[in-house]
């Protein structure tokens, strides 16, 4: 069978295109990022330190720990806006708050944790994700759930709390959240041998 002619604007050979731009970006701390930048778009996180369940993952300096995406606001609801109305700082807010949830979580700091990000125009940010997402099937993305999730309200607190903030418990809304029934079963296979009860975090 002959060869398919090479399309260099189909979906995967542009998301190709991105991530391999993505992984050419400097590798800097969460700890660190610089001052705030305008534009949506994609990151990958890596975990350097030295929580027993990642050992492996920090192990491996190219090993994702998690992918995630940026998009202006109602991106998600489909509400229609410009093209080329301005995305605004929400990748750079988005990494703000990834910060700031691990700075609330037990058993990790940002300083353990490296970040690339790149600004990307919105159509483009779920090609590259997905490809992300299946090249490195991170573990906060496939199997420790719930890194990425925002504060529900206070009317949907009855809702179990996420996989990762029952290994990793310290952000308010979270712990206002119902305790997960499979907590005993998520600390097993994820908590790297610490004690099913976890303290509140001390700073």
């Amino acid at each position: 069978m002959p060869d398919q002619p090479y399309n260099p604007l189909a979906k995967v050979h542009l998301a190709e295109s991105i991530t391999s731009t993505l992984l050419k970006r400097p590798r800097i701390s969460l700890a660190e990022i610089g001052p705030p930048f305008e534009g949506a778009g994609i990151y990958v996180l890596y975990y350097t330190g030295r929580f027993p369940a990642y050992r492996e993952i920090a192990s491996r300096r190219d090993s994702v720990i998690y992918v995630g995406k940026a998009v202006p606001s109602g991106s998600r609801k489909g509400i229609e806006r410009s093209l080329e109305t301005p995305a605004g700082q929400v990748l750079y807010a988005r990494l703000q708050e990834h910060r700031e949830s691990i700075e609330q979580a037990a058993h990790i700091r940002p300083e353990e944790f490296d970040c690339r990000y790149l600004v990307v125009d919105d159509i483009f940010i779920p090609l590259a994700e997905s490809l992300l997402i299946n090249k490195y099937e991170p573990i906060w993305n496939i199997r420790l759930t719930g890194f990425g999730n925002h504060d529900p309200g206070s009317g949907r607190y009855k809702q179990q709390r996420s996989p990762w903030d029952t290994v990793h418990p310290g952000r308010d809304w979270a712990m206002r959240c119902a305790a997960n029934k499979k907590a005993a079963q998520i600390i097993a296979e994820f908590g790297g041998g610490e004690c099913p009860s976890f303290p509140p975090r001390v700073s």
